[in-house]
């Protein structure tokens, strides 16, 4: 199986450059190789712009070859300047070590650390650190030509802008990521480093530096930066990452990007983020392509990524809230989930001794939230069995709305008509 993994991987518009094809391809199919990509800790979370990478890591495992995820403890606390336009915030030695534990366990979702086989979780801090400055000058800086430096993308394009410039601190950063390319290949037997395209000047110095000194052969090869039909940066939403740590992104929240994927995105999405054999993505495009506004490819998609990231239960649970915009009797949701479904949607807050009184009854909220103008025209909507608590029919003109109507702890939903929503907080 190891043999088709590089054609497994180019069929699906994974690898967009390599150092050299056909030794590239023949590494792989030797037998198994240790591939790293590298993961800088600058946030307590990943975000879905890194589910290709640990994807791919994760398709390599599974044709056989052993990845190896290195969470940049040392790098972290520089910053990439690759593909960066001004200098990133500094991070203290805590807060890095933080974000390198939490970013690690959400690797493991996706990558086996463990059995036959298991994937390495090496942390470059752990190497790097204990270097000192005058060792660093002469055992790794000696092998690299300013000249060249310069002339790398990263670099080059951040000396053009003369105001903002680059430091000597993010400058350095090549150096660090190939001598952690030369550390693994010593010590982990890796000879094939994989990142994005901004990473092509990083990964082609650790070849050089493993090749200056006297290390044998090694490549490298890039995934493409994702982006969306129409030309946004994939996975940002009003600048707000969509991340995979569930506390910043909800599982609903999560689903629901993935189904407003555009119908021109929806294939080349399911080919780099799900594990669908290509035959099967096939068959769901073309099925799709019989009702696009059924958005079946979108619903599988989210369907597929949900449930690896958050597992079976998030995805439940996106499932679930989303069904509750389509009129499903709302149950078993917390404040905090009833909060993210009904977001954009108003509300009121009322004393809770209120809804305990045994008094108050629907036609009070809805005059008094709004939803309808008047008693009079609360009562005749009632009657006409429009109005809904918490997606259920409610009939009853004069019966007392109690806590037995809440949905949560604390929230009760009204709707009048199809889509006329207003949750209702007693506090």
């Amino acid at each position: 199986m190891a043999t088709d993994i590089f054609e497994e991987l180019k069929a699906r518009g994974v690898i967009e450059t390599s150092t050299d094809e056909e030794a590239l391809r023949d590494l792989l199919a030797s037998g198994p190789q240790a591939i790293y990509v590298g993961f800088d800790p600058t946030a307590d979370s990943l975000h879905v712009g890194h589910l290709l990478p640990v994807l791919m890591l994760a398709r390599l495992q599974q044709s056989g070859h052993r990845p190896v995820a290195l969470v940049g403890g040392a790098t972290g606390m520089v910053g990439d300047p690759s593909g960066r336009s001004s200098e990133r915030q500094l991070l203290t030695p805590e807060v890095v070590a933080a974000n390198a534990e939490a970013i690690g366990a959400q690797l493991g979702r996706v990558i086996r650390f463990e059995g036959e086989g298991a994937a390495q979780l090496v942390n470059n801090a752990d190497w790097i650190t204990p270097i000192t400055f005058l060792e660093w000058l002469r055992d790794v800086g000696k092998h690299f030509s300013v000249n060249t430096m310069l002339a790398k993308e990263s670099v080059r394009a951040r000396l053009e802008q003369r105001e903002q410039g680059i430091s000597y601190t993010e400058f350095s950063y090549m150096l660090l990521q190939a001598y952690d390319f030369l550390h693994l290949c010593v010590h982990h037997g890796c000879r094939i480093q994989a990142g994005g395209n901004d990473q092509w000047g990083n990964i082609t110095a650790g070849i050089e530096l493993i090749r200056r000194k006297g290390e044998g052969p090694a490549a490298g090869f890039t995934f493409p930066l994702v982006t969306t039909a129409s030309g946004e940066k994939f996975g940002k939403s009003a600048g707000n990452a969509v991340w995979l740590d569930a506390s910043r992104t909800s599982p609903y929240t999560f689903y629901q990007f993935w189904v407003r994927t555009d119908d021109r995105d929806v294939e080349k999405f399911l080919k780099f983020f799900t594990f669908l054999s290509l035959e099967e993505i096939g068959a769901v495009v073309a099925e799709h392509g019989e009702a696009p506004h059924r958005r079946l490819a979108q619903k599988r998609l989210a369907e597929e990524v949900t449930r690896l990231v958050h597992g079976e239960s998030g995805l439940r649970t996106a499932e679930q809230a989303t069904a509750v915009l389509f009129g499903q009797e709302i149950a078993d949701l917390d404040d905090a989930q009833l909060s993210e479904i009904f977001a954009d949607v108003p509300s009121t807050e009322l004393p809770r001794a209120r809804l305990e009184s045994g008094e108050l009854t629907l036609v009070d909220l809805l005059a008094e939230t709004g939803l309808m103008k008047s008693r009079g025209e609360a009562r005749r909507r009632i009657e006409a069995g429009g109005t809904y608590i918490n997606n259920v029919r409610w009939a009853s003109v004069d019966a007392a709305v109690g806590p037995a109507q809440l949905a949560s702890e604390s929230t009760m939903v009204l709707r009048a008509g199809k889509k006329n929503y207003h949750l209702v907080r007693f506090t």
